[in-house]
């Protein structure tokens, strides 16, 4: 289930009738093409990045998801000029990124998975040199509505050793704003934050992307990505293995799903076809009478269930799916046995 928080910034993120990737001709915002990176150490090579393409348009709400070890982050920091992809070619708004790296640094903002900061300034003197490396003059009113709409202004004056690790991700959010940059990207910007800062985030990028700004999402909180991105593009060991809107997706490979608590080992004939979190269940079914049989399966092996409820499958179901690339026997419950468990 999706949180109210997230359901809030879903709502924030409705997209425009005329949703821009729709635009014929319109440079895209970020464009990859045909992208490798290869590591290659005193233990041989290792491949990250395997012939990645895909475009996102001008002001899409973009989810860029995948396991540890994906190649997400590599794909980040190819993007940013940090690392040097071993072939193809990456553009920011028609920008190379390696030909003409200065115009496409200056339309990006990056927020990283790192907290880095220096201990030396404060909160507005942190600000106000990120933004002189852009060559941004006279820059305070934004600073000011940065720090207001990211719930800093208390801390302005604050130096940066002071702050806690929620703050100072909101500073690093800031700081990858303060040159306004047409395009965003944040990579795990909620990784062990609070709710409060998750709402507050999530409200002022939501609005960012309204006025037109593009976002790149990278998010390990599927039900994030589920609320807030239009697209999503899914990574497995460097090559991508999904690429389709959101709600394609959800109802191209989801399903109905049996949810309800547990303390007892779920049946054989239900694991291929069941997650289990600590003491919750939840198991894939496709009809009422699936439904039927997986109860009369639990019912004959014993189990007492709690708190019993059906629902839709959500993105993480469809991200295990596809991240596990197994190829399920026919799953009909109606032919499981419930007396074979007797």
């Amino acid at each position: 289930m999706l949180t109210p928080t997230i359901t809030d910034a879903a709502e924030l993120t409705t997209m425009p009738a005329s949703w821009p990737s729709d635009a014929p001709g319109e440079t895209p915002a970020i464009s990859f093409r045909g992208v490798g990176k290869t590591y290659r150490g005193s233990r041989g090579e290792l491949r990250a990045l395997d012939n990645v393409s895909f475009d996102i348009a001008q002001g899409e709400f973009f989810g860029l998801l995948g396991p540890n070890g994906a190649g997400k982050t590599t794909l980040i920091s190819v993007l940013a000029g940090l690392a040097r992809a071993t072939e193809g070619r990456v553009s920011v708004l028609g920008h190379d990124v390696v030909n003409d790296y200065a115009s496409a640094r200056r339309s990006l903002g990056i927020v990283p998975q790192e907290l880095v900061f220096d201990p030396f300034f404060s909160v507005r003197e942190t600000l106000r040199i990120q933004s002189g490396y852009f060559g941004v003059k006279n820059n305070d009113a934004w600073i000011d509505e940065l720090l207001h709409s990211l719930g800093l202004s208390d801390k302005a004056g604050a130096n940066m050793r002071q702050l806690s690790g929620g703050m100072k991700r909101r500073v690093l959010v800031a700081q990858a704003l303060v040159h306004r940059p047409p395009v965003i990207v944040l990579d795990e910007p909620t990784a062990g934050v609070d709710v409060e800062l998750r709402q507050t985030l999530w409200q002022f990028i939501a609005k960012l992307n309204r006025e037109g700004h593009t976002v790149l999402l990278t998010t390990h909180y599927l039900e994030e990505a589920e609320a807030l991105c239009g697209r999503l593009a899914m990574l497995k060991q460097g090559r991508v293995v999904a690429l389709d809107r959101t709600s394609a997706l959800l109802a191209g490979r989801a399903s109905t799903m049996l949810r309800f608590k547990t303390d007892q080992a779920l049946p054989p004939q239900l694991l291929p076809l069941a997650r289990v979190t600590g003491r919750v269940a939840q198991v894939k079914v496709q009809n009422a009478g699936e439904v039927e049989a997986a109860l009369a399966v639990l019912r004959a092996a014993g189990v007492k269930v709690e708190d019993l409820e059906i629902g839709r499958a959500d993105l993480e179901d469809v991200f295990l799916e596809i991240m596990q690339q197994a190829d399920r026997p026919p799953s009909s419950l109606l032919s499981l046995d419930p007396e074979a468990t007797a």
